[in-house]
């Protein structure tokens, strides 16, 4: 009998070394660059889509960058002052840098973007460009790709920045998100969201960003009335030590240009 047990001591300790070996590691934050183009005419426009589609994204697939964002504001088709979005994942936040210094070596990218690259002053292709870095946030540390079905004209992906009074407070609303249980909201009613993530470098931090996607405007709505009553967001969003820690919201309604990789 003694022997039996010590047997099984035994057996346990030389097993369990390997539990712990197999145990899945942590996946690591990943850093998101998101570009701001803004333009105001149709030619500026064309200018953008043929540099994305047939330099840009090629090249950074040829990176390993699969999973790139285009973007139109859906407020373009009646606005003067148009915005496309530009949305690169990287492993690393020196990956910009790499980026960057790569496209400058490749001679395939160059050539099949020298209309956008070589413009003149009084050609632009584009108003202004503004870039804003972002890391994930650690309970939703890698981008998902949206499960929809719809045609992508038809999709509306909602980005929203959520900007704070202060660094402890911007802090205190990244917490509700995480640990809080904010995530774990949307992920119950199926908002498709891409990421969720704070903002590193921006023009209006402290700030959040993340994106949510929808079949159309319609099933957007519905969601966010099912949001609303949700018996788990009235008892986070009643909680106090969760109260003003959002001063400005900002909602851009956006739509996958229909060379986006998603």
């Amino acid at each position: 009998m003694k022997t039996k047990i010590l047997l099984t001591i035994v057996m346990t300790l030389l097993i369990a070394p390997q539990f712990l070996w197999s145990k899945p590691k942590k996946e690591k934050q990943e850093f998101y660059q998101l570009t701001v183009y803004h333009y105001s005419t149709d030619s500026q426009e064309k200018m953008l889509d043929n540099y994305f589609k047939g330099a840009l994204i090629p090249a950074l697939h040829n990176m390993g960058i699969q999973s790139v964002g285009v973007f139109k504001s859906i407020a373009n088709d009646t606005s003067a002052n148009k915005t496309l979005y530009v949305f690169i994942p990287m492993k690393s936040l020196g990956m910009s840098d790499k980026i960057n210094g790569k496209l400058l070596q490749d001679e395939k990218f160059k050539t099949a973007g020298k209309e956008y690259l070589d413009v003149t002053y009084n050609s632009p292709a584009y108003t202004r460009m503004e870039k804003i870095l972002l890391k994930a946030f650690h309970l939703s540390p890698v981008m998902k790709l949206p499960k929809l079905t719809s045609p992508k004209k038809d999709r509306v992906y909602e980005l929203r920045s959520y900007e704070s009074a202060s660094e402890n407070l911007f802090r205190n609303k990244a917490h509700m998100f995480n640990e809080g249980g904010e995530i774990d909201i949307f992920t119950k009613l199926n908002f498709n969201p891409v990421f969720y993530s704070e903002v590193i470098a921006g023009s209006q931090m402290p700030n959040l960003m993340y994106m949510t996607t929808f079949e159309n405007k319609a099933d957007r709505d519905a969601h966010w009335a099912s949001f609303r009553i949700d018996p788990d967001w009235k008892a986070l969003s009643a909680k106090p030590e969760y109260k003003n820690n959002v001063s400005r919201s900002v909602i851009t309604f956006l739509r996958p240009a229909d060379y986006s990789d998603f």
